[in-house]
Formats: C-alpha cells, structure tokens, sequence
C-alpha cells in the first residue's frame, strides 16, 4: 500500500496510509501520544527497576526511540522486544524528523535503532538491549516473558482482527505476574476482550486528541 510521511499536530512526523486514511501515529502529535500513553502511563511505573517490554507495532521505532532516551535518563535497565510484520523502508525512515526532535546525544540512536539486525539481541547502550522480530501477531508464542507491553497496533477501524480475544490471550501469556499493558485505544468491545482473557482493566485519560485510553494488568 501507498504510504506517505505527514507532519502531525505537535511538529513531529508520521507515516500515513491513504487507502485506510490511517497513520503510524496521532495526527494530533505523534511524540505527544508516544509519552503520553507509552512513557507516562506505562514506563514510568518501572522507574528504578530493570524492565522487559513487548512493542506490538515497531513502526517507525518512536517508541524505542524514546523509550531508550528515558531510560537513560533514569538509569533503568531495558530490554526492549520489538513485533512488526512489515518493517519501515530505509526512504521513509530518513524524512522523519524525530532525530530533530531530541538532544544532540540521542540523535544517532535512532539510526542505530533501525541499523541493528532482526531475529537478534543488539546492545544499543550499555543499559538498552533490543530484539526487533519480523513476524505476525498471530504467531506470537512468549510466556511470562514481559513486564510491560505497548499495544502499538493499527487501530481498530482498519484491523479489528487485531484487537481480539485470541491476540489478547496472547498478551495476557506474555506477561509476567502483575505485568501490565497499554494502549491508545478505548473501545468497549477492546476493553472487554481484554476482561475475557483475565486482565484487570482501568480507564485512563488519552493523549491529546483522544479522550482515554487502556491500561490492562495481569494479576
């Protein structure tokens, strides 16, 4: 498919695909609904502890991207999986400007972000290590793997399929104990799927643009 690199709302960029009408990230600010769902409601809840997280949707590597930058921030320790199916094309990763975006120190990181190997461990800093998979949702296989997952996906709108109770159930078994998921997105049919496969669900205020979103826990 078609797809295009925009300039949302708070000056950073994303990918859009006209053929759904649908973007990487929010029109409304692709790094401000980054920080907002992902950093605030979901990592900073492991602040001080070594975390392991899932990114459902690598995509551009934004969330990596800054992900790694708070990390080092805090002096956590991360070990950051990536899933995406159709990875981002060398082109279209050098017309976004997210590099412009951050410290001079942490510009290069996204490069290497995107430069390191899939199917492979890659020490990106000494507190970073990140594993990038080319594979489906649906053929993922972790168990208690994870303490925090981004549920990344492509919205509901244009792919219901994958925001149902079999891939649900595959991120409830991905998690340890206590372990936690979050999302942009808060539809009651989401929010239910997750019920049905055992997670705890809790509304919670969206990034600008989007009135909530949901954070799941495994307990």
């Amino acid at each position: 498919m078609e797809r295009e690199i925009i300039t949302t709302a708070d000056g950073s960029s994303t990918i859009f695909i006209p053929q759904w009408n649908e973007s990487y990230h929010s029109k409304h600010g692709a790094i401000q609904e980054a920080y907002h769902v992902f950093i605030k409601n979901g990592f900073s809840l492991f602040e001080g502890k070594p975390v392991s997280i899932l990114e459902i949707g690598f995509g551009t590597g934004l969330n990596a991207f800054i992900t790694l930058i708070e990390a080092n921030k805090l002096n956590t320790s991360v070990h950051y999986t990536g899933v995406e199916a159709f990875p981002v094309l060398e082109k279209e990763l050098n017309h976004l400007n997210y590099c412009n975006q951050f410290e001079k120190e942490y510009q290069h990181y996204f490069t290497e972000i995107h430069q390191t190997d899939w199917e492979k461990e890659n020490l990106i800093t000494s507190n970073f290590i990140l594993t990038k998979n080319q594979m489906y949702f649906q053929d993922i296989s972790f168990e208690n793997q994870f303490d925090l997952i981004y549920f990344d996906a492509f919205g509901f709108r244009v792919q219901p399929e994958l925001w149902s109770v079999e891939i649900f159930k595959k991120m409830y078994d991905a998690l340890k104990t206590n372990g936690v998921l979050v999302t942009y997105a808060c539809r009651t049919s989401i929010k239910n799927a997750m019920l049905e496969v055992g997670f705890s669900v809790e509304k919670l205020p969206g990034a600008p643009g989007k009135r909530e979103m949901l954070r799941a826990t495994k307990r």
